[in-house]
């Protein structure tokens, strides 16, 4: 990739015949470079945006939250939250660093009980599950009445998907493994999970590949030209 494409891809490890491999084997293998990402003059001004997107709608619900798939732990500095799960290893311990209680685990089975949690976070993690319809069940259950789950995501239709399809197709480590999501599809997965009404918070308007972001303030509603969504919805009784 050049340069320009790996100062805005967090997901930068570029392309291995290693097709078979987990994806939690290649975040522990790749994490110290998935974190530092964020310390580009791109990954500041993306993860700036993403943060504002998601932020309004977790604050809607009361704690504790919970991230599910956690990673290095930045979104949960930045939001607060307070409990975290991912399945790659060396994760861990730059989470906890940043002061997230975080365990190894998957999302499709939560080490945690039912109805304990006020909020529950899923950026950039329902699109690598194997099960994803598991991990919003399992979101449901551990969530008190009318506690909400936030996801932040790319959805079908973005310019941003069908420059990420693109490096799937040339094999890239992590695309190459993820499936990319419609508002229709999330919806109805979500609907089937126990969720109510859903809301949208749409940003990074800006094409991808570019080495150099300028802030972008969040609108509510979705907007498919958008490089991120964040859903919110609340858990209903079934």
């Amino acid at each position: 990739m050049g340069n320009s494409r790996s100062k805005q891809s967090r997901y930068d490890f570029g392309h291995t015949q290693n097709d078979d491999a987990m994806l939690d084997r290649t975040f522990d293998a790749y994490a110290d470079r998935y974190d530092a990402w964020y310390e580009t003059e791109a990954g500041k001004a993306i993860f700036a945006m993403e943060v504002d997107c998601v932020k309004p709608f977790l604050l809607g619900y009361g704690r504790p939250y919970l991230e599910i798939g956690g990673g290095s732990g930045r979104f949960a500095q930045a939001l607060g939250v307070e409990y975290g799960l991912d399945p790659a290893p060396a994760m861990l311990p730059i989470a906890e660093a940043r002061g997230m209680r975080v365990v190894e685990g998957y999302g499709e089975k939560l080490p945690f009980p039912g109805k304990f949690f006020g909020g529950v976070l899923i950026v950039f993690t329902l699109e690598a599950v194997d099960e994803p319809d598991k991990v919003l069940r399992e979101a449901w259950r551990v969530l008190v009445p009318e506690g909400g789950l936030v996801m932040g995501m790319l959805l079908k239709g973005s310019p941003w998907v069908a420059f990420y399809e693109a490096e799937a197709e040339a094999g890239h480590t992590i695309y190459s493994k993820v499936r990319f999501f419609s508002s229709k599809e999330i919806e109805s997965m979500l609907q089937e999970s126990g969720f109510g009404v859903v809301e949208y918070r749409s940003t990074l308007f800006q094409p991808p590949g570019q080495s150099i972001y300028q802030h972008e303030s969040s609108v509510f509603g979705y907007l498919q030209s958008a490089g991120f969504v964040a859903i919110s919805c609340s858990k209903q009784a079934v």
